[in-house]
């Protein structure tokens, strides 16, 4: 399949040719589903914890004799059933990660790219080289071109200055193509590749 290329100004930079493997898929829920719980899965810091018996600050006295009250028998207020006693079974620190298969996420990535193909949300631009490298600028452009919350993928590494000069623009994303991943392409409104990144991209998932 083709796609129209422009310039950062808006202007024509003639046409790509995408991969129909790779961005002519017909997207599956399911996959970019399976994918994205896994990424959000990993970055989860799962570092939720509560005090158990043994851990809560209280006295060990016995809080009353262990006959003749007519109550049940209890050694220790820091049980469960009492007020400020210790959690039974609360959360604990662990990982929440679980496995994909490369090959798995792979084809995620191909989906959620052939999604924003589909949906008329991916555009390519001929490179990032700005002539004037500011934030001011910049974001005029990108208004002008209606980019509203755009993840910019750039080939193997991001153009120093377009970094820059993106860094204090809200909404506005760049990766390099090995950060390009799932969850940040569908969290988009608009994708924006450079040839280079749209090169790289083919290269990573052939």
């Amino acid at each position: 399949m083709k796609a129209e290329a422009i310039k950062l100004d808006g202007a024509a930079a003639g046409s790509v040719e995408l991969n129909d493997e790779i961005f002519g898929l017909e997207p599956r829920a399911d996959i970019l589903h399976r994918v994205v719980r896994w990424q959000r899965a990993k970055a989860q810091q799962g570092t939720h914890k509560v005090l158990t018996k043994s851990e809560v600050s209280y006295s060990t006295k016995k809080i009353y004799k262990q006959k003749g009250t007519g109550g049940a028998r209890h050694g220790s207020k820091k049980a469960p059933i009492f007020r400020h006693g210790g959690v039974y079974k609360g959360p604990t620190p662990r990982s929440h990660a679980h496995d994909l298969t490369k090959k798995f996420r792979k084809l995620g990535l191909c989906h959620a790219l052939s999604a924003k193909a589909k949906a008329g949300e991916l555009v390519v631009v001929e490179s990032l080289d700005l002539a004037d490298a500011k934030t001011s600028a910049l974001s005029k452009q990108v208004a002008n071109l209606g980019w509203k919350r755009a993840l910019i993928i750039d080939g193997a590494s991001v153009d120093e200055g377009f970094a820059k000069a993106a860094r204090n623009i809200q909404n506005l994303d760049v990766l390099p193509t090995m950060g390009a991943n799932v969850y940040d392409i569908l969290k988009s409104d608009t994708l924006v590749l450079t040839k280079a990144g749209v090169e790289a991209l083919e290269a990573r998932l052939k």
